[in-house]
């Protein structure tokens, strides 16, 4: 990647044509199993966005700053690891103290964003793609806030679908894949917009 794209349609990209689970499938367990209502979907949404924005701009300053000039670049899984697990701690500590209810509606999934492999897809596509801090940052909002918009729509359509008769093969997830297939198309209908590399 160029540093001369612009950071703005890096983020465009990432939330529409480069969705990071409707494109790169990331993340998926944590999307089918707190994809059922709305507002537990926007928690969650919102606890992804911050996380990912953030170890995205953490992990690019301990990448260039400590692995590159120690030669220890081998070491970036481990380390993308550890920051993002020392976050999802801190988001989940913050959010079980100002809001308990959503805290109870997450669950055990909350504490799953550790090992949300779309947190640590951003940090890595960063490397990968030879992105800018400001790039970086942007694709890790872009990131999350696409993941964000792919939940709240299927957690939007699955509340509608209680009130649907489906036939009973499709009845649960095999009814959740199928949208998110039919998502993952619709969103290609965006790939002439803009796209990254």
């Amino acid at each position: 990647m160029t540093p001369e794209v612009s950071p703005l349609v890096i983020l465009i990209a990432a939330i529409f044509t480069n969705n990071i689970l409707l494109a790169n499938f990331l993340g998926m367990c944590s999307f089918l199993a707190c994809s059922t209502k709305i507002q537990t979907a926007l928690g969650l949404g919102a606890a992804v966005i911050f996380v990912m924005t953030t170890t995205t701009a953490i992990n690019y300053g301990v990448y260039h700053g400590l692995l590159v000039p120690l030669g220890l670049k081998y070491l970036q899984f481990i380390v993308f690891i550890a920051v993002i697990a020392a976050f999802v701690q801190f988001v989940e500590m913050f959010v079980e103290r100002f809001s308990p209810p959503l805290y109870h509606a997450l669950g055990i999934f909350l504490p799953l964003i550790t090992v949300n492999c779309a947190i640590l897809g951003a940090s890595l596509f960063m490397i990968i793609r030879n992105y800018t801090f400001l790039q970086s940052v942007a694709f890790g909002f872009g990131g999350g806030a696409g993941w964000t918009l792919a939940i709240v729509l299927m957690a939007g359509l699955r509340q509608k679908m209680g009130y649907s008769s489906i036939p009973r093969p499709f009845q649960g997830v095999a009814i959740t894949m199928v949208i998110t297939g039919v998502m993952a198309m619709i969103f290609m209908g965006f790939a002439g917009m803009v796209t990254i590399q």
